[in-house]
């Protein structure tokens, strides 16, 4: 069992940076991919970026690729997500999920959090 709390969410302006943290509780948490996605108002739950359990292969939706970053710390039991440059289409509820599967498909997670609010203004 694996319980997920995501932090870091807020209002920022366009331009600015939030860093997200999604602390982990349970000792198997390095043997899962974590995955960050994000359900802005009247939108469907849309994938932003996954890390393998090493923290050696990352990937990205192709709408962050270049602004976002994730990371992982093990020893920490935390995934992160560093956001630059924010766009207002960035606006959504953040997720963190776990999954023991090669896969970013929404269906396909473990565990999820209860997500965190990010509010990007113009």
């Amino acid at each position: 069992q694996v319980q997920l709390v995501e932090s870091g969410g807020g209002l920022v302006q366009a331009g600015g940076s939030l860093r997200l943290s999604c602390a982990a509780s349970g000792r198997t948490f390095s043997s899962y991919a974590m995955v960050w996605f994000r359900q802005g108002p009247g939108k469907e739950r849309e994938f932003v970026a996954r890390i393998s359990w090493s923290g050696g292969s990352t990937y990205y939706a192709d709408s962050v690729k270049g602004r976002f970053t994730i990371s992982r710390d093990n020893a920490k039991n935390t995934v992160y997500l560093q956001m630059n440059s924010l766009k207002p289409e960035d606006t959504a509820v953040y997720y963190c999920a776990a999954t023991s599967r090669r896969s970013w498909n929404v269906k396909e997670m473990d565990y999820w959090g209860k997500g965190t609010l990010v509010t990007v203004s113009s």
